[in-house]
Order: structure tokens, then sequence, then C-alpha cells
């Protein structure tokens, strides 16, 4: 994507955010979590109610893998906090395709819509602790549906879900994680043979975009390669992506990855990122091209970056179209965006070079 194209793309944004404003005037698609009991034991499940309320004139589409509102909640949605201090997320996160109408949730006008959400199976919640859980800010809020103006999420103005959970002693229950001392090298689970060869294929290819893309981050000079991706150069952003990708590549070649074949969901793959390094692979990655835009070399640095041991990156948005928006709109969620991450590698079409 060429600077005239960031522009246009930044002025179609600019027309959605008007649209918007149109809409709903000062307020937008409302969330509020309350606790179904506010203390609990070490046995006892961790249940919130979520209410996503349309507070506009107009009809709101959500993704629903960004709601809790699909089969089960897939992506860090929440904010949650130990006396204070966040806990890890202990769910997936999935590349999935460029969303489409079909995956899109509506709320209309002053509607409202409820769920019940366990966060002990997604969150380290096993310290006794004081906890604290909100809608995790700005989650949401980079998707619309094609040809409608973009659904704006807020949390609610009030204070978050408190509750008191009484269970491991603090300091006895680390979060939870893969050991991570076994030999380096490449392993299989649930692959077939042709399976192992394609993909010992593509973690060749995902461990070569990570060693170009972390020389050509060591120049001196940066030029439409990393603005497409991750917006205007500064020193702290680009250092700190020069480590990421320095970090992915030294993951490829000196830890014990392993590639789970057994997913059969419509999206690429995903990861626990606090179970280095297992990726497990669906249905869209056997599609994917080797090498170029969402291909299966690409796809596996993606899912390297989220580990947390890693590069910790995040899912603020998907597909090329959206992460060269993050980077005109929000360049330091960008740095720490999976599919910006992996398009700067793949760079598809071919920009710089080392």
């Amino acid at each position: 994507m060429n600077k005239k194209q960031i522009g246009m793309t930044a002025l179609l944004l600019g027309l959605v955010f008007d649209l918007a404003a149109q809409a709903a005037p000062g307020s937008g698609v409302q969330v509020a979590v309350k606790p179904l009991r506010s203390n609990l034991g070490r046995t006892d499940d961790v249940m919130v109610t979520v209410t996503m309320t349309n507070a506009t004139n107009a009809p709101q589409y959500l993704l629903a893998w960004q709601t809790p509102f699909g089969r089960a909640v897939e992506a860090p949605l929440f904010e949650v906090l130990r006396d204070g201090v966040p806990v890890p997320y202990l769910g997936i996160m999935a590349k999935r395709p460029v969303p489409g109408p079909s995956d899109y949730i509506v709320l209309a006008p002053g509607e409202s819509r409820s769920a019940s959400v366990e966060l002990s199976s997604l969150y380290d919640m096993r310290v006794t602790g004081a906890y604290s859980v909100r809608w995790r800010s700005g989650a949401a809020q980079l998707y619309s549906r094609p040809g409608v103006a973009r659904a704006r999420v807020q949390a609610e103005a009030q204070a978050p879900a408190s509750m008191w959970i009484e269970g491991a002693p603090r300091g006895a229950a680390p979060a939870a994680s893969a050991p991570v001392d076994a030999a380096p090298g490449l392993n299989y689970s649930n692959c077939s043979n042709a399976q192992q060869g394609t993909i010992a294929q593509a973690v060749q290819a995902g461990h070569a975009m990570a060693a170009e893309a972390a020389t050509y981050l060591h120049r001196k000079t940066l030029g439409p390669r990393y603005t497409t991706w991750f917006g205007p150069p500064d020193a702290a952003r680009s250092t700190r992506v020069g480590n990421n990708f320095v970090a992915i590549r030294d993951a490829f070649a000196t830890k014990p990855v392993t590639v789970d074949c057994g997913c059969n969901e419509a999206y690429y793959a995903y990861v626990y990122p606090n179970q280095p390094y297992k990726i497990y692979v669906c249905r869209a990655f056997w599609a994917a091209p080797l090498t170029g835009t969402d291909s299966k070399g690409g796809t596996l640095v993606h899912e390297m970056s989220h580990f947390t041991v890693v590069a910790g990156t995040d899912d603020w948005a998907y597909g090329q179209s959206a992460a060269a928006a993050l980077a005109v709109e929000y360049p330091a969620r960008a740095i720490a965006n999976a599919d910006s991450h992996e398009y700067f590698g793949e760079n598809e079409p071919r920009q710089e070079l080392r």
C-alpha cells in the first residue's frame, strides 16, 4: 500500500467516524459487567454477566468473536486485575480471515443483550485476592460491517465488577504455562506425514520472514515498508518492533516448537499465549499459500508473536486494510498487533528489502 492509498484509507476512516457520530451522538454500544457473586472460594466458578446495550438511534453491528455471544469467548475481552495488578489471559488467540457480513451480530436501537461468562478458565484467578473485572478498553473498536459505520463500544461509566476470591496463598500459583525447557526443534501432534512435510516448509518460511524482517529493522532509515504497517518512525516503537522480530526469529530457531494439526475450525490457527511454543493450525491454514499475503509462513509468524515470552502481541485488527488503517490511526497498537507483524514479514506487495 502506497502513501496515496494510506491517505485514502485515513479519509475513508474519517468519514466512517462522522457517520458513527451522526448515528450515536455522545454514546455508543455500552457494556456493563456484573458479578453473580462477590465472594468466592477456591473451587467456585467465577461468573459475570455481560450486558451490551445499543444506546444509539441506529442498528449497531458487532463482530461475534469480539462479544460474549458466540459459542465461547475466544479473545481477551476483559481487563482483570488482582489487587490492582493485571492477571494473565489464558484463553486462545486466533488468526482469522477478514470478517464478512455473516460474522456480525446486530443490535437494534435501544436493544440490550446479555450473556454469562465464566472467567477463571480464561484468566489466572487462582490466587487469593481482591479482583476487579471490566470490559477491555478498545476491544471491538476497529471493526465494522462492510458498508456500515463501525460500532463504538465503550465500557459503561461505572465501577468495575469487584469480587474476593479465596484461592491459593499468594505466590503459590504461577500463571499456567507449558514447560519450555525441552530440546529445541520441530515436533508434531495429530499431523499426517504429508502435513508434517508442509509444516516443516511453513516453519522454514516463517523463520526466513522473521530473520529478514529483523535485518531490515536494524537499518538507520525506515521507509514505506515500516510506515505502512507500523506508522511514522519513532525510536521507541521501532526498537520494540525490531526486538519482537528478533524474538520471533530466535524462537523458530532455538525453541521446542510443536504444531498441532487437530483443529477443524474455519480460521487459520490459534495459540494459548502462556503456553509456548505450541501452535494449533486450522482449516484456512491448509488452503493458504506457503508465502505471500496470509500465507502459511506468515500465519506461523503471527501466532509465534502472540506468545507472552516472545512478543506478547494482540489482535487489534485483522486483514491488510485494517492493519494499514491501524498504523495510521493508532501506531502504538500497530506495533502490538499480530497481523501487522505478519504483513511486515510477508512483505507482499514487495517493498524495500534489506
